[in-house]
């Protein structure tokens, strides 16, 4: 679960979240709304323990974050622009990445590849790769270690139309099987497609 009350946000004198409340349940796609600057990455920012709030409090399955846990476990997130050392290959890159937590292996990060689209045995260096493509990767190192929630910034970015749907449809999937998945997007039509809850930051 993730739970959110009365959650604010300043930064030098500047109000960038203002009394968000929420509580995502298993199997819901909650999704994130609102214009440039509204605080849509900053609020995932705060959920993720990457910036603490300056009001309010933030669990994640009924741990504080930032008493509890500095950050969550459980959680896959691909937050702004996703980064990678552009002269290894994307396999290397989930493998270092996969490396930190010791969780899972080869097995795991060639099916996470496969299921975003990407050839796990290409050689190609990431600095090479499309921007769909490193897009891709973004959203394999995100669901990589099975987590129970996802928190993705802007997953549809440089994807095609084929990637949209698949992309579309894998999240569809990942609900029916109960995770809890975030997502920001400035596409209308991902909102009304995917999401059962919306937090229109426009509104505060």
């Amino acid at each position: 679960m993730i739970l959110v009350q009365n959650m604010g946000l300043s930064i030098k004198n500047e109000i960038i979240l203002k009394d968000i409340n929420m509580e995502a349940n298993q199997g819901e796609i909650w999704g994130i709304v609102g214009r440039n600057g509204s605080g849509k990455t900053m609020l995932m920012k705060c959920i993720c323990g990457f910036v603490r709030p300056t009001e309010g409090k933030v669990f994640i399955n009924e741990k504080q974050i930032g008493r509890d846990a500095d950050y969550p476990s459980d959680v896959g997130m691909m937050i702004e622009v996703p980064g990678f050392i552009p002269y290894y290959s994307g396999y290397k890159n989930l493998k270092l990445l996969a490396d930190i937590n010791g969780k899972i292996g080869k097995k795991e990060i060639l099916e996470s590849m496969g299921t975003v689209g990407l050839d796990g045995g290409l050689k190609r260096p990431v600095r090479k790769y499309s921007l769909g493509m490193r897009q891709r990767l973004g959203i394999a190192q995100a669901i990589m270690e099975r987590p129970s929630i996802l928190i993705l910034d802007e997953p549809f970015n440089g994807l095609d139309m084929d990637g949209v749907k698949e992309i579309r449809e894998l999240l569809l999937r990942y609900r029916e099987q109960g995770k809890i998945i975030l997502i920001a997007s400035h596409i209308s039509e991902d909102i009304e497609i995917l999401c059962d809850h919306v937090i229109n930051l426009n509104e505060f």
